[in-house]
């Protein structure tokens, strides 16, 4: 369980980035997390990693106050793929780059190749193992980045914009890659200004809005019951307002849903 207990942060200058923050994230959880551009919500991701300190309030994991563990030792538990993941690679290969984080944490030579050789297959980047990371297309460094954190054995892993500038082949792989490793326990916690992506995946939202947390509910909650998407900077998916534009409609979290449903009332009106 990772857990931020009334967590404030600013950037030294007095002005409020975060007030009073409390999220729970249990394991196994599919998030998302949104809100408007500058509304703080990457900054919530920078200090569950570490990458910032709070300026008061507790960041646990598995109850342990771990405020003063920097990102090297919270790595151990959660990974971090960033909008740019070219900019978290440094070695050779795609192989070498996987096995570094293994190598840091004092793996034998059998045990990390295996977790490097579980990890590509993972995230089906065996064939470009000694590919030079640079020359993939995003994509691909993405997937490099994930196989990292999976080579470590890691609990969460949170993505920053993963789906921008993707065409809907790469993003509905992406996505079904996302999907399994949650399905096989792996907590997913993304930052996207993509709806569809809540809608579709996401078992829970965390809204980030006027300097703390906004809405905390299902999407369906997020998506039927809040008046105030456009105040946080949100829109409801395309799927959504057409099943509720229809009287007495299921709730459709996608356009496949959707088309489905409509199609099965049409069958029925046929009868």
């Amino acid at each position: 369980m990772l857990e931020m207990k009334d967590v404030s942060f600013n950037y030294g200058n007095g002005v409020p980035v975060l007030e009073h923050i409390n999220v729970k994230i249990g394991e196994g959880e599919f998030i998302g997390l949104g809100g408007r551009n500058g509304c703080g919500k990457t900054t919530v991701t920078r200090l569950l990693m570490g990458l910032e300190k709070p300026v008061s309030g507790e960041i646990l994991y598995d109850g342990k106050v771990i405020n003063d563990d920097d990102a090297s030792v919270r790595s151990h538990f959660i990974g971090y793929v960033f909008q740019r993941p070219e900019r978290q690679m440094f070695r050779p290969t795609v192989r070498e780059e996987v096995a570094y984080g293994p190598q840091q944490l004092g793996m034998s030579r059998d045990e990390i190749r295996q977790a490097v050789d579980e990890a590509l297959a993972a995230t089906e980047m065996t064939e470009l193992s000694e590919a030079y990371p640079p020359n993939l297309n995003r994509g691909e460094k993405q997937r490099v980045a994930i196989a990292s954190a999976i080579a470590m054995h890691t609990k969460y892993i949170v993505l920053d914009e993963p789906t921008s500038g993707q065409d809907s082949e790469d993003k509905d792989q992406l996505m079904a890659l996302l999907t399994d490793l949650n399905k096989k326990g792996m907590t997913i916690l993304i930052i996207s200004h993509d709806m569809d992506i809540f809608a579709e995946y996401c078992q829970r939202v965390l809204i980030i809005g006027n300097h703390t947390k906004a809405f905390d509910g299902t999407p369906q909650e997020l998506f039927t019951q809040r008046d105030d998407l456009y105040d946080l900077g949100l829109s409801r998916p395309d799927a959504v307002t057409l099943s509720m534009a229809v009287p007495d409609f299921p709730y459709c979290k996608s356009m496949k849903e959707f088309t489905a449903a409509m199609l099965e009332r049409m069958g029925g009106t046929r009868k």
